[in-house]
């Protein structure tokens, strides 16, 4: 991997919002919507949620418990970029679909499900969020590129 390549570990989904995603095989990624089936899906800007590993780990390391993947309502577990500093407008190859980074953290919801758990939340200061431009699939084991 480069500075610019990442690779995915999970995907996830979840059928209500505020809840934690559930790994799934693979995702398609359908343009202007995000991924059929999952709470998030839909006209809008926050189409597709994506996580780091090194972000997880910290909150682990802090927490004192491992987390499974989809434990903070990520679309996308992956790990080698930074993505808390990809500006907004940034384009994404994240495996064939062709995505555009929208959003950087999120305000975080009273009742979200690994903030009761755990007692706080790492999505709000580094997930990201991204529209889908162009479908495609996506699956453990695919790249995330960074397109410019």
């Amino acid at each position: 991997m480069t500075e610019n390549t990442g690779k995915i570990l999970a995907v996830c989904v979840s059928e209500k919002k505020g809840q934690q995603k559930h790994t799934v095989a693979e995702i398609r990624l359908q343009a202007n919507w995000g991924i059929p089936g999952d709470a998030h899906a839909g006209t809008w800007h926050r189409q597709l949620s994506l996580l780091g590993m090194e972000s997880v780990r910290r909150m682990e390391e802090r927490i004192g418990f491992l987390l499974a993947p989809g434990a903070f309502a990520e679309n996308i577990l992956c790990q080698g970029l930074d993505l808390v500093h990809l500006p907004v407008g940034t384009r994404l190859r994240v495996g064939t679909a062709l995505c555009e980074v929208t959003q950087i953290g999120k305000e975080c919801h009273a009742d979200c499900a690994i903030r009761q758990q755990a007692g706080d939340c790492v999505m709000p200061r580094e997930g990201i969020f991204a529209r889908v431009l162009a479908e495609g699939e996506a699956r453990p084991g695919d790249e995330i590129l960074v397109l410019g």
